[in-house]
């Protein structure tokens, strides 16, 4: 398996259930509220970690009640913690209020905001060792952009989310060896109207697109499209199946595109079949038996 090095955002989601959501002024009482792991980044480590990778995280955390919990909680997932800094900031959070089927959803990015480039610096021997390097855009740009090139100066494949959405500068573009979007954040990633079938191709094998349900696609080297199924399954709730499926792709990598797509929609339709984030991503061992079962 690989080593994986992941640039990103801890959060803690405090999610409440009700029948509606508040209006102005107004107030209900709800059924039920609990905490959850979450932010990509820690997301995406803790998917790659549970698929066999030997994980790191640079981070930052507060030093609050929340980084401790969320801390410990990396760290019992064999997740290398040893880059992630605590800062004066509070650590991220998000408000998440679920009613009738839709949500609404308030983020505080706190600690992450404050992962700066001189601290990739300081953790550049975790750039020499790793195989992959995965970020995403939940940390400020500037930031990943420096890791992209700490990446390009170590000769470590550089895979971006470029979520949430948004434009990526072209030095940036150039820098990154893999990019794994939707095909909203693909038209926006590269602020172009082009249809994505052209984006894709316009790239071989430098984009691979998420399409839910239906797998992911990327043209290969030759230019041609190739879509690699996905695997249907009975969704539970789909959060956290995108940070599955990049989680995967990098655990994955050294076995090649093709076949790491193939395990990351795997993983990905597995994680969508219970609760959850990070509670609904699989093992390595319960998708090596879901992979049989699909032989």
């Amino acid at each position: 398996m690989s080593r994986v090095l992941l640039i990103g955002s801890v959060n803690m989601d405090l999610v409440v259930e009700a029948d509606s959501f508040p209006r102005q002024g107004e107030t209900l009482f709800g059924h039920r509220f609990a905490t959850y792991p979450g932010g990509k980044g820690a997301n995406q480590a803790v998917a790659a970690a549970r698929l066999g990778a030997a994980v790191s995280l640079i981070a930052c955390l507060g030093k609050d009640a929340f980084g401790d919990q969320l801390l410990a909680g990396l760290k019992a997932e064999g997740i290398d913690t040893r880059w992630i800094s605590c800062v004066d900031e509070a650590t991220g959070m998000a408000s998440i209020t679920l009613a009738g089927g839709d949500n609404a959803i308030m983020v505080v990015p706190g600690a992450n905001h404050a992962l700066q480039p001189a601290q990739l610096d300081a953790a550049e021997q975790a750039f020499i060792d790793a195989d992959v390097v995965l970020a995403q855009l939940e940390v400020p740009l500037a930031t990943v952009e420096h890791a992209a090139m700490l990446a390009a100066r170590h000769g470590k494949p550089f895979i971006l989310n470029p979520a949430p959405a948004q434009s990526l500068p072209e030095s940036l573009q150039q820098q990154v060896s893999l990019l794994t979007p939707n095909e909203y954040e693909l038209a926006i990633a590269l602020a172009s109207q082009q249809p994505w079938q052209q984006l894709l191709s316009s790239r071989p094998a430098g984009i691979v697109m998420t399409q839910g349900s239906q797998g992911a696609s990327y043209a290969d080297a030759q230019g041609s499209l190739q879509q690699i199924a996905g695997f249907p399954v009975l969704a539970v709730d789909s959060t956290g199946a995108g940070d599955t499926f990049n989680g995967a792709l990098a655990a994955f990598w050294p076995l090649g595109l093709a076949e790491a797509v193939r395990r990351a929609n795997a993983a990905a339709a597995l994680s969508v079949t219970r609760q959850g984030a990070q509670s609904g991503m699989p093992t390595l061992a319960a998708l090596q038996q879901f992979l049989e079962q699909q032989s």
